[in-house]
């Protein structure tokens, strides 16, 4: 966790070396300025988190600075300390937008609880508004037994608590975002912000201004300042989904802000330090991407410094079992269904496809059938794949010279109206032959 700013604005000496040497002592960095023009280049130049504001200063009132800390930084805490405190004037203060109102002499044990509080609720809220950006996924990516599966998982908590760039690799519809979320709520940031962008398909401009933030005016449609979700998961986790189809110039702005924990708002002309773990996804090979130089090799070598491969469904379909009945139970249970059960040649055929969709393909289809049946048991009539067939297509890669045969009986077998006699002419076998291959096949799941 980063220390938390506090910036003492006050013409007192004293005041402000008594207030500096309890915060320090409690643990926090310390900022201090005697008047009003001090303040706005402390404001610029160290980005507090907290501002304790004398309400008469030298060159003016806190009136006149309070609005500029909000345009700033409209969710910072503002704390005004006056040795005149009346009602009219705290209500003024709150107006303007201060968060609290203290009278002098100042007890250093009473304002310690209240930067507390205040700093409490700006974390809250600022996690409050990653969540909302956030999707909600499933959190646990190693359903299953397969060697795959463990071997990822003995990876994934291996590096959880490190804090270094990771990169994890995998075709689409895989579970590379679930596995982003577990790393982040397994590690030492669980509790802060998860914040998640995909960059696929988007414009450099929406990326660049969903990333990095932008100031009011910026451009067209900027109507309100609005922070960037670098500066929301301050503390946190973001995670750029599809980072191979980034715009080669944001790529360079991103290695900036990793390396140096510093970013500029469009439309700025001021940096901000910014503090978070980056995970980052992609299905495509960014190894030969900078080598063709379609991606920065620089970048490329600064979040690959850990890397995670999520295999895709077909080579690991002992998983699938658990992962249907995990779907069945989440769906039966968010729709309200009664639960549901697949029959085993059902299973069987979700185990026999080939997934070119991988696991969100598989809750796909598991949902459609929940959905378009009223059935408690979901049979092979019921599976309709992203082709619009009920009848799974092989993988080759995956299938013995057992399923070839099977597979090519059936298909025989539904070309000819399940005719025996033609069937087995068009297999050039005896009738009789034919009958106890599907005797075979009819006991088969």
């Amino acid at each position: 966790m980063a220390t938390h700013r506090i910036l003492i604005v006050d013409d007192e000496r004293a005041l402000r070396f008594a207030i500096r040497d309890f915060l320090e002592a409690s643990g926090y960095a310390v900022i201090e300025a005697e008047d009003l023009r001090a303040a706005r280049a402390a404001v610029a130049d160290e980005e507090p988190d907290l501002v304790l504001l004398d309400y008469r200063l030298p060159d003016g009132e806190s009136s006149r600075l309070i609005p500029d800390l909000k345009a700033f930084d409209p969710d910072i805490p503002i704390v005004v300390l006056t040795g005149h405190g009346t009602i009219e004037l705290a209500v003024e203060s709150v107006k303007l937008g201060a968060d609290h109102f203290i009278t002098k002499p100042v007890q250093l044990p009473t304002l310690k609880v209240i930067i507390e509080r205040l700093l409490e609720n700006r974390r809250a809220k600022k996690k409050a508004e990653a969540h909302s950006r956030s999707v909600d996924r499933p959190v646990n990516p190693f359903e299953g037994s397969s060697q795959l599966v463990l071997e990822l998982r003995d990876q994934a908590m291996r590096v959880a608590r490190s804090d270094r760039p990771i990169l994890i690799e995998g075709e689409t519809g895989s579970g590379k975002g679930v596995l982003a979320r577990w790393i982040h709520n397994a590690g030492p940031f669980a509790d802060e912000p998860f914040v998640d962008l995909n960059c696929a398909g988007l414009t450099r401009e929406l990326v660049e201004s969903e990333l990095f933030g932008h100031e009011k005016g910026a451009f067209t449609g900027a109507v309100t300042t609005k922070p960037g979700l670098l500066e929301i998961a301050a503390g946190g986790t973001v995670f750029l989904d599809e980072i191979g189809d980034m715009d080669l110039a944001l790529q360079a702005k991103l290695l900036k802000a990793v390396e140096e924990k510093r970013i500029r708002r469009v439309g700025d002309i001021r940096d901000r330090q910014v503090a978070f773990r980056l995970i980052t996804a992609t299905h495509r090979d960014l190894a030969a991407m900078s080598h063709d130089q379609t991606f920065r090799s620089d970048l490329y070598f600064r979040i690959n410094t850990i890397r995670l491969s999520m295999p895709p469904l077909r080579k690991r379909t002992e998983d699938i079992p658990v992962l249907a009945e995990s779907f069945l139970r989440a769906i039966a249970r968010d729709l309200g269904h009664p639960q549901v059960r697949l029959t085993d040649a059902a299973m069987h055929a979700l185990q026999r496809y080939a997934w070119p969709g991988n696991v969100r393909e598989l809750r796909n289809v598991i949902e459609r059938a929940v959905l378009l049946t009223s059935a408690t048991e979901l049979s092979t009539e019921h599976l309709r794949f992203d082709e619009g067939s009920v009848s799974p297509r092989l993988d080759p890669a995956t299938m013995t010279l057992a399923d070839c045969e099977r597979e090519h009986i059936r298909l025989v077998m539904e070309l000819e109206g399940g005719h025996v006699e033609r069937a087995a002419a068009r297999l050039g076998i005896p009738r009789s032959s034919l009958y106890q291959k599907l005797k075979k096949l009819a006991s088969a799941p």
